[in-house]
Parts: structure tokens; C-alpha cells; sequence
């Protein structure tokens, strides 16, 4: 039996029906304050291309700048590609990451690898000759 998905004791067909106000009420206090400033205007292209998706009439993928978008019951199971620094990495938009913001879900910070040090780096490297 699936384990049936509940976001603050309301289900995804019942979060899904909500208007954006019924919905910030449920949100915690960080994303409530950001939504109850209104959105952006990067953030209102953005949600005009995932009405479109949902419609059918957008063939695109839908590619995005707005890292601080918080993300909406409308948007599950959607693919968004979000820009990371240097790519746009696709993220599918799950149940369990309503509430969050897009910038969550992507990684912008890669590992720093190192090979040998240098010449000079440490004070015996400084003997060895340079060829």
C-alpha cells in the first residue's frame, strides 16, 4: 500500500485547490513572509511558463534563473531546470518539496581538488631545481 502524502494534514489534491493565500497560511514563517511580498517579476514569467506546461502549450523545458522561487502544489511533477553558477541542472519537483525554494534543490558548490603543491608552496619544495 503507498504511503498516502500529506502536507500539513492536507493531501495534494486538497493542497492543489487552494488559492495562493489559503496556501501561505500553511507555509512556514520564512516563505510566508516572502510570498505575502508578492512576487517577482522573473518569478511571475516563471509562473506563467508553468501554467503554460501544465496547459500543454509550452514544448520547452522550463529553464530558470529564479533560485528563490518558493515552489507550489502546481508545480509537482513538473521538470525545471535551474540554474546552478554555471549550468542548468533539471530538477523534478516531487510532493515532498512543497515549501521549499528551487535554490534548495540544486548543489552550486562543487568540491576543490588540489593536485601536488607547487614550487615554493612549502620551504622544501623552494630547494628542488626548476627545470
Amino acid at each position: 500500500m503507498a504511503k498516502i502524502f500529506y502536507y500539513h494534514g492536507k493531501t495534494l489534491e486538497e493542497l492543489q485547490k487552494l488559492d495562493l493565500n489559503e496556501f501561505m497560511k500553511l507555509l512556514p514563517a520564512r516563505q510566508r513572509r516572502s510570498s505575502k511580498r508578492g512576487f517577482t517579476e522573473q518569478q511571475k514569467k516563471l509562473l506563467l511558463k508553468i501554467d503554460k506546461a501544465i496547459k500543454g502549450e509550452y514544448k520547452k523545458p522550463i529553464r530558470t534563473h529564479c533560485r528563490d522561487m518558493i515552489i507550489l502544489p502546481k508545480m509537482v511533477n513538473l521538470m525545471i531546470h535551474v540554474h546552478a553558477g554555471n549550468k542548468f541542472v533539471p530538477i523534478m519537483i516531487q510532493q515532498e518539496s512543497i515549501g521549499m525554494y528551487l535554490g534548495e534543490l540544486t548543489m552550486n558548490r562543487t568540491k576543490v581538488e588540489h593536485s601536488a603543491p607547487g614550487i615554493g608552496a612549502t620551504k622544501s619544495s623552494s630547494a628542488i631545481s626548476v627545470k
